[in-house]
């Protein structure tokens, strides 16, 4: 799970819509937000949290007002303020839009009322164009990351040391599972369990009064999906007209003096990109084709050598002749004369033996057909050699357009920046204009995957009620065959019980050993991190031979509460290697982390900070200036590819403005608001690069 950028709309304190915030990803995978105390780092950790599970961590005060206080006021009464936080990223090269949004009100006694939220997703795949998922998106979420474990990603680091406190070693057992998949195998029992409880239940048949019922629904839905057919018509037809006024931008762009090469690369870049993409998808066809036709082979090499064996021990034992035919024994017979010709007399002992070999030679054609056989099965071997090269190749050439188009998309958006940053006047607007237009596309374009979404609900839900007006009552037959697959579920509920116990057991102890190894890396003191059973996590003091437990200080349930998270990362992407039951992404993980400095010393911050960023694919830190300043700087500067400042404008009179230098450069941390509002700005920060 790779994040792309999250973007706010009037969530909490910040008012309107927000710049979007942009993840580092890489060798300079860190990302470091900036801001003081109440400016807005909790709400952007629980903007997380809201938009993929529409949960809140505990520090996260009032979580019923989400829409931003400015907004509500400014609006009319009974006017609708939106509020929705969006967040983009990617796995397996599949590009994950995700939008929750929800609206408030206020009447006219000021009073305000919130809507229920509602989530919407858009997939894009390798050929660039946006999808609704043919899952619900609360079920992709789950399979990539499950809701169960967002506290081990999205935490607040002053409170990470709750983890192993307050008796919540079943929770982290619980969640322990999840992660490692044990979860699917108890989710299967306890699906199995379900199911022969429900083959023991007798169907009721449909009345006539819920026929009706049914019928009335079905009315009302098709109205509704006439709506949305017309809503997405008309979508469809306001993107045209952009893509034509972008084209015509990019004409003009063309036309000016100087510009027109960069924007000449641009568009050969693009072009380019759009080759790869197709050729993408022709490779992964090819690819698909190849494994459907071809696979087999891999697993035809030891049948084919018991074959081989089979009938060489059959010709040794001369059940199997070689060419020796009952027809030809036949006709010796009734010529009464054999191939040395002596003469074959009825009854004599000559012709008893020759007659013998009618029992021995086989029926027609089977030598020649086991002849056949025989030389198709010697060629499987080079069949399945093949079979590997050409997969090799295939994948080979897959890789190398991955490649080539993330070369193209890196030097598109150098092409991009140099349109910005042209001396040309006319050259800049006209490119601010294309991206302008752009954006509205992609709005656009997520808007009619929301439509496109409600669309795909409709219709299913139509298809269930035209399956539920048409069902009979469960026939005899199905019943009986009920009662054979209730016999079969409890002899696969018990294997399952007896493959989740194995897989468990193993799985702990090799997460024990990781915990065991980061927490001596971090920590100066010697105790030892021990994994109990039931995933209980306690520090073991064993300096006089004697094992005896330790009480944790806050700061060493802190990096005991890391320490936790790293192995656990570390152990998932080892053991989902080997291992099918870990069905979601678990190749990489991001972290988010609100002040996670605060209850360390000197040294245990400076070693966090060099660990910290081991433990993930993506960090993303929300800090103070003062958590951030000293040790933890200097350990992460060489790491940090995005850093962001929360600006937050106060309506107390006199106040103070306070600021941060970073990069040579100040930046406003705390600003008196002009309009007797509260709320918060987000400001990129310009590398020196830049």
């Amino acid at each position: 799970m790779k994040l792309n950028y999250l973007q706010l709309c009037n969530f909490r304190q910040f008012y309107g819509k927000t710049p979007q915030i942009k993840f580092a990803s890489g060798e300079r995978n860190t990302t470091v937000v900036y801001g003081n105390n109440g400016a807005g780092k909790t709400s952007i950790l629980n903007a997380f949290t809201w938009v993929l599970y529409e949960k809140f961590t505990a520090a996260f005060a009032s979580p019923e007002l989400l829409v931003n206080q400015r907004s509500l006021a400014e609006a009319a009464p009974e006017q609708a303020v939106e509020c929705w936080v969006e967040l983009q990223f990617e796995r397996d090269r599949k590009i994950y839009q995700l939008k929750r949004k929800c609206y408030a009100s206020k009447n006219a006694q000021h009073q305000i009322s919130y809507t229920q939220a509602n989530l919407f997703m858009l997939v894009a795949g390798d050929d660039g164009r946006w999808y609704p998922p043919l899952e619900s998106p609360e079920d992709i979420i789950n399979r990539i990351l499950p809701a169960s474990l967002h506290q081990y990603f999205f935490f607040d680091g002053e409170r990470i040391d709750g983890f192993f406190r307050q008796n919540h070693n079943s929770n982290i057992a619980e969640d322990t599972k999840e992660l490692l998949g044990v979860k699917v195998l108890d989710r299967g029992i306890e699906h199995l369990k379900k199911a022969k409880r429900s083959l023991q239940e007798e169907l009721a048949e449909l009345g006539d009064a819920q026929t009706k019922q049914l019928l009335r629904q079905q009315i009302n839905l098709e109205q509704d999906l006439e709506a949305i057919k017309q809503l997405i018509a008309k979508i469809t037809k306001e993107v045209a007209e952009l893509e034509q006024r972008k084209a015509t931008l990019s004409r003009q762009l063309l036309e000016i003096s100087g510009v027109d090469e960069i924007q000449k690369l641009k568009l050969k870049l693009v072009k380019q990109q759009k080759l790869i993409k197709q050729n993408l998808l022709q490779s992964k066809k090819e690819l698909k084709k190849l494994l459907s036709q071809d696979s087999y082979v891999v697993f035809l090499p030891p049948i084919s050598d018991r074959f081989i064996t089979l009938l060489q021990t059959l010709r040794d034992r001369g059940q199997l002749s070689s060419g020796l035919k009952q027809e030809f024994i036949q006709q010796l017979l009734e010529q009464q004369r054999c191939l040395c010709g002596e003469t074959l007399i009825p009854n004599s002992d000559t012709y008893n033996n020759v007659k013998l070999w009618l029992e021995k030679a086989e029926l027609k054609n089977i030598e020649e057909s086991a002849i056949r056989l025989e030389t198709q099965v010697n060629t499987i071997k080079s069949q399945s050699a093949n079979f590997w090269q050409q997969l090799d190749r295939q994948q080979a050439e897959i890789k190398q357009q991955y490649l080539e188009l993330n070369r193209l998309e890196t030097e598109t958006e150098q092409a991009n920046k140099q349109l910005n940053s042209y001396p040309n006047r006319d050259a800049q607007q006209l490119q601010q204009n294309i991206e302008t237009i752009e954006e509205r596309i992609k709005a656009l374009i997520l808007e009619q995957g929301e439509n496109q979404q409600q669309q795909s609900d409709r219709t299913q839900q139509l298809e269930q009620l035209s399956q539920q007006i048409a069902r009979h009552q469960l026939t005899e037959t199905k019943q009986k065959l009920a009662q054979t697959r209730i016999a079969v579920t409890e002899e696969a509920i018990s294997r399952l019980h007896e493959v989740r116990s194995r897989l468990e057991q193993q799985f702990r102890l090799a997460l024990e050993q990781k915990v065991q190894e980061i927490f001596s890396f971090i920590s100066f003191t010697p105790y030892l991190p021990k994994l109990s059973s039931d995933y209980k996590l306690t520090l073991i003091e064993n300096t006089s031979g004697i094992a005896a437990p330790v009480a944790a200080s806050t700061g060493e349930n802190q990096i005991l509460s890391l320490s936790f998270i790293g192995g656990i990362i570390d152990r998932v992407r080892q053991w989902s290697e080997g291992n099918s039951l870990v069905g979601y992404d678990s190749s990489t993980f991001p972290i988010v982390m609100d002040s996670p400095f605060g209850s360390l010393d000197q040294i245990y911050r400076r070693q966090v900070a060099t660990a910290i960023p081991q433990l993930a694919n993506q960090l993303i830190i929300l800090v103070t200036k003062t958590q951030w300043q000293g040790e933890v700087e200097q350990a992460t500067q060489s790491l940090i590819g995005q850093e962001y400042v929360l600006t937050y404008y106060s309506p107390k009179q006199n106040c103070k403005p306070d600021h941060l230098e970073l990069n040579q450069q100040d930046y406003l941390l705390v600003k008196p608001s002009l309009n007797n509002f509260e709320y918060t700005k987000i400001v990129p920060i310009k590398s020196v690069d830049q």
